[in-house]
């Protein structure tokens, strides 16, 4: 069973995504929050496998609580799901850069939907090809904390590829299709240079693609 918490300030919205998720089989919502401060609570209190964040929030946005919870070695496990109105949002980029595993806007298809919280806490990046270029490309150049070349010595020459290839947003099927490998295999890769660069999810490799200069803003 898929544990989720839902985190908005619109109580209409938190209750239309409750009856949906509850209708699930495999998932269930087990706890809600109406500000990021209420989020980091009640995370702590139940651990869920995935977080539904909104970003804007009166008080404690969604940005501050993925901070705490990404940062917090007890919620390592915990995957965080940013919610937006908008797909180029520059807060976004924040959120994945600190450790929210991709995001969904809030008018997503009902299936999609069920379809990223399963993704998600199956350890996949909620960050569709089209959108994490466009998304990252505008806002890796102004990102503060870009990461040396050197972070990535510790891969492999085919590991590097693979996770240029997570840059550009794609899966472990694409990958291996690219790199006339078996999915596994990539899946193989993309596990050790997330282990090797410390990596949260392949959300994180994303970013640590484009600060790195492996993959540059505008490359496809």
């Amino acid at each position: 069973m898929i544990r989720v918490v839902l985190v908005d300030d619109q109580a209409l919205l938190r209750a239309g995504f409750r009856a949906l998720i509850d209708a699930e089989e495999d998932i269930e919502v087990v706890a809600e929050g109406s500000d990021g401060g209420e989020a980091v609570e009640v995370v702590a209190r139940h651990v869920p496998d995935v977080v539904l964040m909104d970003i804007r929030m009166p008080g404690v946005d969604g940005l501050e609580a993925t901070r705490r919870i990404t940062a917090d070695p007890a919620l390592e496990a915990v995957r965080v799901v940013i919610l937006t109105t908008f797909e180029l949002d520059e807060y976004v980029f924040e959120a994945v850069r600190i450790g929210a595993s991709g995001f969904l806007v809030k008018d997503t298809e009902p299936a999609e939907l069920l379809a990223g919280i399963r993704a998600v806490a199956a350890g996949d990046a909620l960050l569709s090809p089209g959108v994490t270029r466009r998304l990252i490309s505008e806002f890796a150049d102004r990102s503060r904390g870009t990461a040396s070349p050197a972070v990535l010595e510790p891969l492999t020459d085919r590991e590097r590829e693979v996770v240029a290839l997570v840059g550009e947003g794609l899966n472990n099927d694409e990958i291996g299709a690219r790199l006339f490998m078996s999915p596994a295999t990539a899946k193989t890769h993309v596990s050790r240079a997330m282990i090797k660069l410390d990596a949260r999810d392949r959300a994180q490799l994303v970013v640590i693609a484009y600060e790195s200069g492996l993959v540059r803003p505008g490359w496809s």
